[in-house]
């Protein structure tokens, strides 16, 4: 489970690698599904895929849905 600081970090995280997506013309919650249900990192754009790989997937849902909820 991650602490206050390490979530916040990953929202941060997340924003970056949605605007990446975003500048390469694709769609943010397609691809990081793709990404968070395969572990594939063809779905996220290559200057930010070291990013997305520090974090486990369970930890992305975690965060993403509790978001969703707020």
């Amino acid at each position: 489970m991650l602490n206050e600081t390490e979530k916040n970090t990953m929202r941060a995280d997340i924003a970056a690698i949605c605007d990446a997506i975003k500048k390469e013309g694709g769609d943010p919650i397609k691809q990081l599904s793709g990404y968070i249900l395969s572990e594939d990192t063809i779905y996220i754009p290559p200057e930010v895929r070291s990013v997305i790989r520090k974090y486990d997937r369970d930890d992305l849902l975690d965060v993403l849905i509790s978001e969703y909820i707020k």
